[in-house]
């Protein structure tokens, strides 16, 4: 079994994240592997649409502690690390084929950003979801800035950015991240079923469509992800990172809650 696993179910691929030992936390093979198969459903003609997903009790708990462990202690290797991760993130939103996030479980910091770069997100009701990163001294910066503005308004985007707090389901739901929302049992069902819908429209009408749409909502995204890494970088090579790595790893409030 790989790290990510691939089921054709007719036109519709699911990508399945297979680290469920880890909470499908994205560490650089398992990246590597996601990016690998997304550029195949990219380029296969077969493939209609495109589902991500998680194996085990969560769709992932986001970046692996070992990569951020590396990063708190070499702040000037961030572009490198996270130039193939927004590559391929950027893939997911850019491809002339209908994305979608199945999230269960939770979902959470970069994964909630690999959410985000599908073009929808079907979630279980008890799902919960958050970007977590200003807790240990960061900001979301592989798309989270960019992306979740246009998808829940600025302000819903900059409360859950600037808390980190969770949100469920029901309540991504409400408030536009989730396109629809499903009891756990019937996730599968719920996702299947827009995909049905999906594969009901010409594909090259989605295609185009999605291209505008995109275009529309988001025109200065080249700008605003080297926003996000300029104000990463800063961020990484900052005593509040170093402190809020330990503690978080120590599982203990930084120094920096609650001044």
């Amino acid at each position: 079994m790989g790290l990510v696993e691939i089921e054709d179910r007719g036109a519709v691929r699911h990508i399945v994240m297979n680290r469920p030992e880890k909470r499908n936390a994205l560490n650089g093979e398992l990246i590597q592997a996601l990016g690998e198969a997304f550029e195949a459903a990219a380029a296969d003609d077969d493939v209609r649409v495109v589902v991500v997903r998680g194996e085990g009790p969560m769709f992932s708990s986001g970046m692996d502690l070992g990569s951020l462990q590396d990063l708190s202690t070499n702040p000037g290797a961030l572009r490198e690390f996270r130039d193939p991760i927004l590559r391929w993130w950027n893939l997911l939103e850019e491809m002339p084929k209908p994305t979608i996030a199945q999230i269960h479980g939770a979902c959470i910091g970069g994964a909630m950003e690999l959410a985000l770069a599908a073009d929808m997100r079907v979630m279980a009701d008890d799902a919960v979801a958050a970007i977590l990163e200003v807790k240990i001294g960061l900001i979301p910066d592989v798309g989270g800035c960019s992306r979740l503005p246009a998808v829940v308004g600025l302000g819903r985007a900059k409360e859950l950015i600037m808390t980190g707090r969770f949100i469920k389901g029901t309540e991504a739901h409400a408030i536009g991240f989730a396109n629809r929302v499903a009891p756990a049992a019937e996730l599968e069902a719920a996702t299947q079923a827009l995909c049905d819908e999906l594969l009901g429209a010409a594909p090259i009408a989605v295609a185009l469509a999605k291209r505008v749409l995109d275009r529309v909502a988001k025109p200065a995204l080249e700008e605003t992800l080297e926003l996000e890494v300029e104000a990463q970088e800063r961020l990484a090579a900052s005593d509040d990172f170093a402190e809020g790595t330990s503690a978080f790893l120590g599982k203990r409030a930084p120094a920096f809650a609650g001044k």
